[in-house]
């Protein structure tokens, strides 16, 4: 058994195994008006195929966050790195299904994307001030344990009578035009938006 010392200046992390992901909120003025690009994923994607997303995506080994964040949005929107500038991190999320996401803050001057086909079916510009005039639709999904049949009841006070926690969990709907933003990506931008209401009421 090594020494507790191993714990002396040691960074904290989160207890158990979580998938991370980080995703970029690209930020792009047009005729005067700031907006974040949404890309589309997708028909052929195994995940989430044609969902409304943010540009991001899992994290490789060694990575940091903002490095993931980086590399995603360049290898999907076909940005060079220095045509982006990283104003830096948001809040991250830890969603209730085990991931873990790092939302990142950026600008580009670019406005004309020749994003990647394999990965985006195409783009959409949505005006921040639609996210600011805009209340999202909200559900609550109830979460609960659910055990499967080899559970050891037996080794827990109370048994199958044991009070498990439950929770609830709020879902978000954008509608914008013909497209419905929701999941992670509605969740992230309302937290975004809510940031910059906080800053400029």
């Amino acid at each position: 058994m090594k020494s507790i010392d191993i714990f002396r200046d040691r960074p904290p992390g989160i207890i158990g195994k979580r998938n991370e992901y980080a995703v970029m909120l690209l930020v792009v003025e047009k005729d005067g008006e700031e907006g974040l690009i949404l890309e589309k994923r997708a028909l052929t994607l195994n995940s989430q195929p044609g969902d409304i997303s943010l540009p991001g995506g899992s994290l490789d080994p060694g990575e940091t966050p903002r490095e993931a964040a980086i590399r995603e949005t360049v290898e999907e929107l076909n940005l060079k790195e220095e045509e982006m500038e990283v104003i830096g991190p948001m809040d991250y999320f830890i969603s209730p299904y085990g991931q873990t996401m790092y939302p990142f803050v950026a600008r580009t001057a670019v406005t004309t994307f020749h994003p990647s086909p394999d990965e985006v079916d195409h783009l959409i510009w949505v005006p921040l001030s639609f996210f600011a005039h805009h209340v999202p639709l909200t559900y609550e999904v109830d979460l609960a344990s659910q055990m499967r049949e080899d559970f050891p009841y037996h080794l827990i006070e109370g048994g199958k009578n044991y009070p498990f926690r439950k929770a609830t969990n709020k879902q978000y709907f954008y509608r914008y035009q013909h497209y419905v933003i929701w999941g992670f990506t509605a969740q992230i931008i309302k937290s975004f938006i809510d940031l910059l209401k906080e800053e400029n009421p």
